[in-house]
């Protein structure tokens, strides 16, 4: 498997928001493993102005307890980074997710884990289109 390469190299700024998350285990309908560093789960939160199947392509990387990026499988639960992919969708999101934002991981039309927004990093200072 090839080794994830850090969004922030990829992109040139930090990343948009972080969460505190957990996976769903096999008995709450999630997942039958955890997934590793890289997965493109998509960040789905709840919003009146927003349809149930939208993508939004907001990306997590999974920090281990010192902050830093895991390697391989993640942890069932602790802090991701949230990235925004396209910034055409920055100016939407930073209209509605704020600190205590609920949203879920998606893989598909399955949700595979809950997550709360704790921290705005780049979310308003990052680059929109």
């Amino acid at each position: 498997m090839e080794k994830h390469k850090p969004y922030e190299q990829i992109f040139g700024h930090k990343e948009d928001f972080k969460v505190k998350y957990r996976f769903y285990s096999l008995e709450e309908g999630g997942r039958y493993i955890l997934p590793n560093q890289g997965i493109r789960s998509n960040f789905w939160y709840e919003d009146p102005d927003h349809e149930h199947n939208w993508l939004f392509m907001i990306y997590p990387e999974f920090e281990d307890e010192n902050g830093d990026l895991i390697e391989g499988m993640v942890n069932q639960e602790g802090i991701a980074r949230m990235w925004i992919l396209s910034p055409d969708n920055r100016p939407y999101h930073q209209q509605r997710i704020k600190v205590g934002t609920i949203g879920y991981f998606r893989e598909g039309s399955k949700s595979t884990g809950i997550c709360e927004v704790t921290e705005l990093i780049g979310l308003h200072e990052n680059p929109a289109a």
